[in-house]
C-alpha cells in the first residue's frame, strides 16, 4: 500500500502542482503551469507505462523487471524535457522551472545507473527523498517531517523484494542531492 500511495507518479504531480501553486501569481497561472509540468513529468509517463502493461510489454507499473526499464525511463525523461522546454517558452515562474529540472538532473543520474550499470537504484526511493527535499527547500524546516514517509517508502521497497538497502539508499541520495542542492541553485540564480 506504501508503494502504490507514494508512487514516483503521485507525489512528482502533487509536487509539481504544489509548486505551481506556491510560485504562481494568479490561480489561472497555477493551474496552467501546474498541470502542463505535472501532464509532462507525470500523467503522461504514467499512462504510457500503463499501457504498455496492458500490451504486455512491462510485467507491472512499476516495471520492476530491470531489462524492460529503459525505454519507461527513457519516455520519462524526454517527456519530463518537453515539460521544462514548454514551461521555460510560457514563462512560467523560476522556481517551478528549477523544480522540474533539478528532476531531469537526478534522472540524468538515475538513468544511467539502471540502464547500462545494470544496477536497480529505487525511483520510488529518489522520488521519495526528493520531495521531502523540496518540500524543505519551499517550506523550510517543518517539512522534514516528511523523512518519515521517505523512510517508509525505502522500507517498503525492500520488504518486498523489489530493491535491496544498497538500491533505496543510492536512490534517496540521488533524489535528496538533486532537490536541496540544485534546486535552490536554480531557484536563485
Amino acid at each position: 500500500m506504501v508503494t502504490e500511495v507514494f508512487s514516483p507518479g503521485i507525489l512528482v504531480a502533487a509536487l509539481l502542482l504544489f509548486v505551481a501553486w506556491h510560485a504562481s501569481d494568479t490561480v489561472a497561472q497555477a493551474v496552467t503551469y501546474g498541470l502542463i509540468a505535472a501532464a509532462a513529468a507525470s500523467f503522461l509517463p504514467v499512462f504510457y507505462i500503463i499501457r504498455g502493461v496492458r500490451q504486455g510489454r512491462w510485467t507491472d507499473k512499476h516495471v520492476v523487471v530491470h531489462s524492460q526499464r529503459r525505454l519507461p525511463l527513457l519516455i520519462i525523461l524526454v517527456s519530463t524535457v518537453a515539460g521544462t522546454a514548454a514551461l521555460a517558452l510560457s514563462g512560467a515562474p523560476r522556481e517551478l522551472l528549477a523544480l522540474i529540472a533539478s528532476m531531469v538532473a537526478s534522472l540524468i543520474v538515475a538513468i544511467p545507473i539502471t540502464v547500462f550499470a545494470h544496477w536497480g537504484i529505487s525511483i520510488h526511493a529518489l522520488v521519495a527523498a526528493g520531495t521531502v527535499a523540496a518540500l524543505t527547500v519551499v517550506l523550510g524546516p517543518l517539512a522534514t517531517i516528511g523523512w518519515l514517509v521517505v523512510v517508509t517508502v525505502c522500507w517498503a521497497r525492500v520488504r518486498l523484494g523489489e530493491h535491496t538497502a544498497g538500491h533505496v539508499l543510492a536512490g534517496a541520495t540521488v533524489g535528496a542531492l538533486a532537490m536541496s542542492a540544485l534546486f535552490p541553485l536554480l531557484s536563485s540564480s
